[in-house]
């Protein structure tokens, strides 16, 4: 759907609407809904909206599309949500592409907003997230002792999945409380350990709080980059992990920036790219079958399922894939051609970070440098090891790395 252009006046109302129905919405929040020539919403808005609908009343099609609102453009139309709108509602779908200026918002307390209340917890120190038709794996990165969640469901089944991921991760002494029905005549609310989760009855509408309680052994993931080699499943093919905090520090991901990882190996840049900040996305490239799989099953293992693996050799796996802001060249950057193609698909003022370990790698960055400037930094490691019943220093092999910034007038040359 393209975004439209902006006319005069609020043809659209969203209107959040809770549990307790008409009763719960304010004066202005139900003129909306009765001046409405079309009102959209799921079947179970559309009843609680009751009698306040007067115009025609428009379920959601399957699968789900706006383009029904955006047919209705200048007419009174109103849209009715659950709870706030904003936070993971159609208010936000809508707002890419409707201006501001066209719509009109009534939120209600949203289901986060009313289970801290039950709680008792204050939001600002609660993280809120949504598993709402997500995978399971991305509350890894949440479990942190002492953490507050707030968690999203999709239907009855969410709070079991909830409580045996958080066991099956060292988190099983968790208080987990499931909130039904909040807001209205159903509302109930019970209480639990992660690992003694026994309720089998629990409504589709739901949400799950957990209190993060974690064992001394429980494998929790650092915030800080450089995780552990053991955690990636791996042949070989992986930074290693002092590297790989130096080479994700050159990086440097900004907000909502997407990266290509191109040679990823076992994935492990593009996978702790992600677990930096939520806006940020990656791209993996891997040639090789078994360890494009493997990356797939180190992101889920790691809370970033979402990681996108192309599966082919660069350059040509690069066409037609977008425009990354961030690339990082780790594997095969001295295959034919591969290099040249990075270059140009880049972003005028992205950034490029690539690591030599062979000499032809290194002569083809020393050759990069001296033609297109940048900085280039060489990493040398020592590890302990054993030598004749004592300890001694090994090297391992160095590291090459040439860093370098587009010019946002976009030539390379």
């Amino acid at each position: 759907m393209a975004g439209i252009n902006a006319p005069t006046g609020r043809w659209l109302s969203i209107v959040g609407i809770g549990e307790d129905g008409a009763s719960g919405l304010s004066p202005a929040a139900r003129e909306a809904i009765s001046s409405a020539e079309i009102v959209f919403g799921g079947a179970r808005h559309l009843a609680l909206a009751g009698a306040l609908v007067s115009g025609a009343a428009r379920p959601w099609p399957s699968p789900f599309s706006l383009d029904g609102v955006l047919a209705a453009r200048g007419r009174r139309v109103c849209v009715l949500a659950s709870g706030d709108p904003f936070l993971y509602g159609v208010g936000a779908s809508l707002a890419r592409h409707v201006p501001a200026a066209e719509m009109a918002a009534f939120p209600a307390p949203s289901a986060f907003a009313l289970a801290a209340a039950r709680l008792g917890w204050a939001l600002q120190e609660t993280d809120l997230v949504s598993l709402h038709a997500r995978p399971i794996a991305r509350l890894r990165p949440f479990l942190q002792r002492g953490a507050r969640l707030i968690l999203l469901t999709s239907d009855g089944d969410g709070p079991r999945q909830v409580a045996d991921f958080a066991t099956a991760h060292g988190c099983g002494a968790s208080r987990l409380v499931v909130l039904e029905g909040l807001g209205g005549p159903m509302e109930r609310v019970r209480e639990t350990r992660a690992d003694a989760f026994a309720f089998t009855d629990v409504a589709a509408l739901n949400v799950v709080a957990l209190e993060v309680a974690a064992a001394n052994d429980s494998p929790l993931l650092p915030f800080a980059s450089g995780l552990a080699d053991e955690l990636f499943e791996h042949d070989g093919q992986i930074t290693k992990r002092e590297v790989r905090a130096l080479t994700l520090s050159s990086l440097a991901p900004r907000r909502g920036e997407l990266l290509w990882d191109i040679g990823a190996g076992a994935g492990s840049i593009a996978i702790e790219w992600l677990l930096s900040h939520p806006s940020l996305s990656a791209i993996a490239i891997e040639e090789n079958e078994a360890r494009a799989a493997r990356i797939a099953r180190n992101a889920s293992a790691l809370g970033v399922p979402h990681l996108r693996i192309v599966e082919g050799a660069a350059p040509g796996a690069l066409a037609g894939l977008p425009a990354p802001d961030v690339i990082f060249l780790g594997g095969g950057a001295s295959e034919a051609g591969v290099f040249e193609a990075a270059l140009a698909a880049l972003k005028p003022g992205g950034r490029i970070i690539a690591n030599a370990v062979t000499l032809e790698t290194e002569a083809l960055l020393l050759a990069a440098h001296a033609r297109l400037g940048g900085d280039l930094v060489r990493i040398g490691l020592s590890r302990t090891s054993p030598v004749k019943g004592m300890t001694g220093w090994r090297p391992a092999m160095p590291v090459t790395q040439w860093r370098y910034a587009k010019p946002l007038g976009g030539s390379s040359e």
